[in-house]
């Protein structure tokens, strides 16, 4: 039988599409003893979102859990998801900061760095894979899929052959919005084959219907594994279910290496957390109905959700159907940037100050100019000439890496924290997310001076 990894991104990905990544250690420790018995090539637990929201809604330190969970899998390994330079935040930092975060992402338990650049700039990415590799890890180097008239195979191929000369040792299709088509999958899976040597792994997501159908072209062309999710969640905005892709794929000739019936035992565990969470409003049904839409206006399930949030805060959901016909103008005018964190958020909430101010670009997001200027790397494609002069005038947009142009930053935030730091980690922590983080650290001393103060008895 020809093997098939299987990734489960239950703690990760999943939980971070259809619940906005509010489930607690609490939730799932329980479950980590049977995933640890599945047989799974990795879990995702790691990562994009779950960094932030263990700060900012948890009261949790993001490094504990994962030390948490690292001690309960025994046989398995551990994966994230690293945004290159930006590491799990919104903005680039300075190259001292990503070789720490990534040397304490590995000694604090992971084993597979999953790295992208929302861009596909792999300058934006060289820093992590190179101390993924000096520190031991897994450095997986990622391709943002998307379709716009200049994201063509020659294109893709091309950022393939990258990622294999920055010595990645796999690659991910990464595709976040669910628009890869099977046969798209199939064709480009079978080219990336044919002119590197690295093993591919595709990601994709259930948003458009088409995600399962994907996976099994995926199978068919050679890829070395896919990513799932534990049925109770899964499709939507999440991923197809880990149990039916096993159990399609085993009936195909595939060794996915699983136990089905410790899959099930898996799947029994979450359930209640699945209900728990339907019963608080947090779970939207909403996201688990299928959105061909996205085929059209390629916006992923969170991008859609986000949108429809920000509308309904300004009393506009009426106006969806403009700001998702708004959208796609606005990624044109921005040089086809593929829509991944933190440029779906950029370039949904552009739209949507578009639509609302009655004229497109009366008012230019920050982080929209910071683009335009080259801050988040090269644009895939030409920006807009009007546009690129009402924010740079007569300027000329950087052609370096920005991260050049960064100074150190580690010791300034360790000096800032004194002793309110404990270890590294907490100044990692600070440094990605300030704000939340020294409020986790102002709850962490109130608990800890609550549990050991006493009252001198006389």
């Amino acid at each position: 039988m020809k093997p098939m990894h299987i990734t489960e991104t239950v703690l990760r990905d999943a939980q971070q599409s259809l619940i906005a990544t509010r489930m607690p250690f609490s939730d799932f420790e329980a479950a980590l003893d049977e995933m640890d018995k599945a047989g799974y090539h990795s879990i995702e637990c790691w990562g994009g979102a779950t960094f932030d929201s263990c700060l900012r809604y948890l009261n949790e330190d993001p490094w504990e859990r994962l030390r948490k969970i690292r001690s309960h899998m025994k046989h398995t390994k551990l994966q994230m998801l690293l945004r290159g330079q930006n590491l799990l935040g919104y903005h680039h930092y300075a190259d001292d900061t990503v070789r720490r975060f990534v040397r304490k992402s590995i000694e604090n338990g992971m084993d597979i760095l999953r790295i992208f650049d929302a861009l596909n700039d792999m300058r934006n990415i060289e820093t992590a894979v190179d101390e993924c590799r000096k520190a031991g890890g897994h450095a997986q180097g990622c391709i943002c899929y998307t379709l716009s008239p200049i994201h063509d195979m020659e294109m893709f191929v091309s950022l393939g052959k990258q990622i294999e000369s920055l010595g990645c040792d796999s690659l991910c299709i990464k595709d976040m919005a669910g628009i890869m088509s099977p046969q798209e999958c199939f064709d480009l899976v079978s080219a990336l084959r044919e002119s590197i040597r690295l093993p591919i792994y595709v990601h994709t997501h259930a948003t458009t219907g088409l995600g399962y159908m994907t996976y099994l072209k995926a199978a068919e062309a050679g890829a070395a594994g896919i990513d799932c999710a534990t049925s109770c969640l899964s499709g939507g905005t999440s991923q197809p279910a880990t149990e039916a892709m096993v159990y399609a794929l085993t009936q195909m000739g595939y060794d996915c290496g699983v136990d089905a019936r410790q899959l099930g035992r898996v799947n029994s565990l979450f359930l209640p957390v699945k209900e728990r969470f339907a019963e608080s409003g947090l779970f939207d049904p909403y996201v688990l109905s299928t959105k061909t839409e996205a085929l059209v206006y390629q916006i992923p399930g969170g991008m859609l959700s986000n949108l429809v949030a920000q509308l309904k805060a300004q009393n506009a959901i009426d106006r969806l159907d403009e700001v998702l016909a708004e959208t796609p103008r606005v990624r044109k005018d921005l040089g086809y940037p593929p829509l991944v964190t933190p440029l779906s958020q950029m370039v949904g909430v552009q739209a949507t100050v578009n639509v609302l101010l009655g004229e497109r670009y009366k008012s230019i997001g920050k982080e929209i100019k910071s683009y335009i200027r080259g801050e988040y790397g090269k644009a895939p494609g030409a920006i807009d000439p009007a546009l690129a002069k009402a924010v740079l005038g007569d300027e000329q947009p950087m052609t370096g890496r920005f991260a050049d142009t960064l100074a150190p930053e580690y010791e300034a935030a360790a000096a800032h924290l004194g002793s309110r730091a404990r270890s590294e980690e907490d100044v990692l922590s600070y440094i990605a997310f300030p704000q939340q983080a020294e409020q986790f650290f102002d709850r962490r001393e109130k608990t800890f001076t609550a549990r050991y103060s006493f009252k001198e008895v006389g």
